[in-house]
Order: C-alpha cells, then sequence, then structure tokens
C-alpha cells in the first residue's frame, strides 16, 4: 500500500527542543495527513528533557533522536519548515527539495532559572507550535 501522507522537516539549528517538539506533535494531531520529521544543521546530541516532559504533559509519547539534516538530503519533502525564532539565530538552509517556510518561535534551550520556571517556557513553545503549525498545515494546499 502506498503512503499518500505528505512529509515534513522541520529544521532548526540544535534539534533538541523545537524541531522535535513540532515532529511530535504533528506526527501526533495530524499523522493521517503528515509524515513530520525534524533535523539541525549542529545537531546537540540529545533532546532536551524538558522538551520531552511538555510532549508528556499532552500525552505524546516522543522519543526523538538528534539528527543532522545531511540524512535527510536526498529525501524529497513536500514541505520544509525552519522553526527557529531569535534574529540573531543561524536558521538553517535546506539545499534539498520541498517547499520552504519559515515559522519562528522562541528557542526554550536558552530559559534561564530553575527546571520549574524553564518548564513554563516550553510549554508556552509547544503550545505555540501546536497551534500555529497545526492551523497552517490544516490550510496548506
Amino acid at each position: 500500500m502506498v503512503d499518500k501522507r505528505k512529509t515534513i522537516l522541520f529544521l532548526c539549528t540544535g534539534n533538541s527542543c523545537r524541531s522535535q517538539m513540532a515532529e511530535a506533535i504533528i506526527n501526533a494531531r495530524l499523522g493521517d495527513q503528515w509524515r513530520a520529521f525534524s533535523a539541525g544543521t549542529e545537531p546537540s546530541g540529545y533532546v532536551h528533557p524538558l522538551a520531552i516532559k511538555a510532549l508528556k504533559e499532552i500525552d505524546i509519547q516522543h522519543e526523538g533522536i538528534s539528527k543532522h539534516t545531511d540524512k535527510f538530503r536526498k529525501m524529497d519533502f513536500d514541505l520544509v519548515i525552519t522553526v527557529c525564532g531569535d534574529a540573531a539565530e543561524k536558521c538553517p538552509v535546506w539545499l534539498g527539495h520541498g517547499a520552504k517556510k519559515h515559522i519562528g518561535f522562541d528557542d526554550p534551550a536558552k530559559a534561564i532559572g530553575s527546571d520549574e520556571e524553564k518548564i513554563v517556557v516550553f510549554r508556552r513553545v509547544r503550545d505555540e507550535i501546536g497551534d500555529e503549525i497545526v492551523v497552517f498545515l490544516k490550510n496548506y494546499v
């Protein structure tokens, strides 16, 4: 059976928070229409534990791994979304196939304070990703 779902790649620099949460949320909420992947130009080598915790709080189990963009260079995507937020941040440029879109979010990995204070930022970014990207993809032609 041929998979008719569209494919999407979420890109950021470290592939530890935003792109991981976007991948997990889209696979959980729109998995019947989209197959989501994520990668970074300078992968951190881990998925941030607070990103995993923030996803678990909304009943999404995610065991992603931080991946380099090179892993996907030969794969064609229907859409590639960069999720870097800060204008000073280096947002990756995708040189492969696929329509490109930028939807930026703050980097929760840069949150300061206790874990209780940091998780508030992770939740906010998680919810923004869930709202903005889900709505965008539902209307994507």
